[in-house]
């Protein structure tokens, strides 16, 4: 089976987070076929492990996808379909590259991790029963040519109020004017923390993920989901001390799910040079990129402290839309790169 059969394939199994096992079944498969030593872990994540040498490479990407199936198609170039650069795309070419053979002095592990889109069971898993390697890879789009070295990292929050009603002719606020004040209190505090920083990646980004109001006749009901994105330097109990100061009752605060810290890994690794060269043999030009969003990066990079980079093909603009679609050209470029990278890190002295 050749690369863009795995990159369909894989694909056409839909497996939005929850509901991830058809598509690591797929690929387990897949990889046991094309000569790997193949498992599924006990939080579901696929594995495939090629050659016995004593430099480890661990190339991870994610199986799950945002919720959404888009019909799996072909036009030209281009194909379609729910996770095609986020991030079936660059899982795909992770396995291809792994595919064509092992590399003398080389232990490739291929992981389809479970779980990124939501609490990243599947990193966090890796991350508690696999020993630390010597190189990490993030399957992530970030074009072909193109190194990513930072995420921001990301807090999540329930921010309601529930008071009594009151008469809409009286002075008195009800609950979606008072759920307002305090998101604006909040804002505020960005925009003066940015007015400080004028890189989009030193900045606070906060966003709201839903919104919601209800009364009963008696109770009167607001709520909103909102999300911050960190930067390096604003940690995770920072912004916890200062948005507790913030908000004001009767406004109440829940964290919704796990926070993760910013991370930025360095240039100066033997990975990075690797990479660098990888995309120079195949006649590209190379550049550096940090995502505000977040990764599986910023779950095992900290923790491991080994070289580490984010790598795949794919516009990450096309994220989670319905029009999500992936380069041919570009994955196979990419697919080059890798292979050219796992070679360089096994020969560079």
């Amino acid at each position: 089976m050749n690369s863009k059969e795995l990159l369909v394939g894989l694909l056409k199994h839909y497996s939005p987070t929850e509901s991830e096992s058809t598509a690591v079944n797929y690929l387990t498969n897949w990889m046991n076929d094309a000569g790997f030593e193949t498992q599924i872990d006990n939080s579901g994540n696929a594995i495939g492990k090629i050659g016995t040498g004593p430099i480890s490479i661990m190339l991870l990407g994610h199986i799950d996808t945002a919720p959404g199936e888009i019909p799996v198609r072909q036009e030209g170039d281009l194909i379609y379909g729910r996770g095609a650069v986020d991030a079936k795309g660059p899982l795909a070419a992770f396995a291809a590259a792994a595919s064509l053979g092992a590399i003398p002095g080389a232990t490739i592990t291929v992981i389809g991790a479970v779980g990124e889109e939501g609490d990243s069971r599947g990193a966090l898993y890796v991350l508690d029963n696999f020993d630390r390697p010597d190189f990490l890879l993030i399957g992530e789009p970030s074009r072909w040519n193109r190194i990513t070295l930072g995420y921001k990292g990301s807090i999540s929050y329930t921010l309601s109020v529930e008071i009594p009603i009151t008469h809409p002719a009286s002075n008195t606020a009800n609950a979606c004017g008072i759920l307002i004040s305090n998101w604006e209190s909040l804002l505020e505090f960005t925009r003066t923390y940015n007015t400080q920083h004028e890189k989009v990646f030193d900045q606070v980004t906060p966003t709201i993920r839903s919104i919601n109001s209800t009364s009963n006749g008696i109770g009167d009901y607001a709520q909103m989901h909102i999300t911050f994105r960190l930067p390096e330097g604003l940690t995770i109990n920072k912004i916890k001390d200062k948005v507790q100061t913030l908000v004001a009752a009767p406004a109440k605060l829940q964290l919704t799910q796990g926070a993760v810290e910013a991370y930025r890994a360095s240039k100066n690794t033997k990975l990075v040079r690797a990479a660098l060269a990888a995309i120079r043999a195949e006649d590209g030009t190379p550049n550096f990129v940090v995502k505000t969003g977040t990764s599986d990066m910023n779950i095992v990079s900290p923790k491991w402290q080994c070289p580490s980079i984010a790598y795949g093909p794919g516009d990450s603009n096309l994220d989670h839309t319905p029009n999500e679609h992936i380069s041919q050209v570009e994955y196979q470029h990419s697919i080059s790169v890798l292979r050219t990278l796992m070679k360089n890190l096994c020969n560079e002295k």
